[in-house]
């Protein structure tokens, strides 16, 4: 006779894992959050699909401790600590990579069933409002760039966004190499004149670009602080500096071309539909960069609604667990005000 396992304390374990943080919530069946956690980067291309669950590992520890749960052993019959885990992941851009990290997951117990989809899908959940058969396109531009659209019947619109191979452009990692790029041959003469020349340098305390790009090769100064050039880049930008302006204008008619195309492929440019901006680059909200999306986006699908989804993205990894379980509008309201 086999051994009957307690219930799970939650419904959901929600996850989002972006390449530069992971957020996790325990979610009860009413959509009360019973606890949160935090942790690093999910990268399974650099670190391994072991090594990088071990970092969802970490954040699924805090959010358990918080609940009051007691930490899973390995081979225990101790329940799960959710009946599922909707988890939202960077890097999970082909069904393969979607297959295997569900499987890696599945294997910490943490859930009685385990759902992956790229984190894209949590921006685009968090962004339609209550319970909902999701209908729109979402439009991520934070360390890296991807779109995701979505019908009620299931079919969806994706790209592969593993890069320049996939014909990918910006996010805010192409956005502060190509800002260097610029910078660069205007100090030495090959390109025209630039302020990101002085004004990329001087964010690190140095005097050129020469000793920038020392810093940069002989690892003085570590590539992961690049992004601190992206709010560098849309300030001289705003300034009205021409080369940094038209790396700002290219990338918002990348966001257009993204969302334009999903919306085709769905049958909805000439739809009322949503479609939604999430990550840091299009949540800080610098007018020249949303603005153009918005025209650009008027040109090519009319009745389109922009907007800017502010809320965590681990809202909407959470209220994709809600909807496999077919909770009522009360669940999804209370999980969206525990947001805000």
């Amino acid at each position: 006779m086999g051994v009957n396992r307690p219930a799970a304390p939650a419904a959901v374990l929600a996850v989002d894992a972006g390449n530069s943080k992971t957020d996790v919530a325990l979610i009860a069946a009413d959509g009360a959050v019973l606890g949160t956690g935090r942790s690093g980067g999910f990268q399974p291309p650099r670190d391994g699909v072991e090594a990088a669950v071990d970092v969802l590992g970490r954040a699924v520890a805090e959010a358990a401790e918080a609940a009051g749960l007691p930490p899973l052993r390995p081979g225990s019959r101790s329940a799960p600590y959710a009946g599922q885990v909707a988890a939202c992941l960077s890097n999970a851009d082909f069904p393969v990579e979607e297959r295997r990290l569900a499987d890696a997951i599945g294997a910490r117990g943490w859930g009685a069933a385990t759902r992956v989809r790229n984190d894209t899908f949590a921006i685009l959940r968090a962004g339609l409002p209550g319970p909902a058969a999701p209908r729109g396109v979402a439009v991520v531009c934070g360390a890296g760039i991807n779109c995701v659209g979505m019908l009620p019947d299931g079919r969806t619109a994706r790209f592969p966004a593993v890069g320049t191979i996939s014909g990918d452009w910006g996010g805010g990692g192409g956005l502060a190499e190509e800002a260097l790029w610029w910078a660069a041959r205007a100090e030495d003469g090959r390109g025209g004149p630039t302020e990101l020349a002085a004004a990329l340098p001087a964010r690190f305390g140095l005097v050129s670009m020469g000793e920038l790009i020392e810093a940069l090769h002989l690892g003085s100064l570590g590539r992961r602080r690049l992004h601190e050039l992206v709010p560098v880049l849309f300030a001289v930008a705003a300034a009205g500096d021409p080369v940094a302006s038209a790396i700002v204008e290219r990338q918002a008619d990348e966001v257009v071309a993204l969302a334009s195309v999903a919306l085709g492929r769905l049958d909805l440019l000439g739809e009322e539909v949503p479609v939604l901006l999430g990550g840091s680059v299009l949540t800080a909200g610098h007018p020249q960069l949303n603005g153009r999306i918005v025209a650009g986006l008027r040109e090519r699908a009319p009745r389109a609604r922009v907007s800017v989804v502010s809320a965590p993205p681990v809202l909407g990894a959470g209220l994709l667990g809600l909807d496999a379980l077919g909770s009522p509008p009360e669940a999804h309201g209370k999980l969206r005000a525990h947001f805000g």
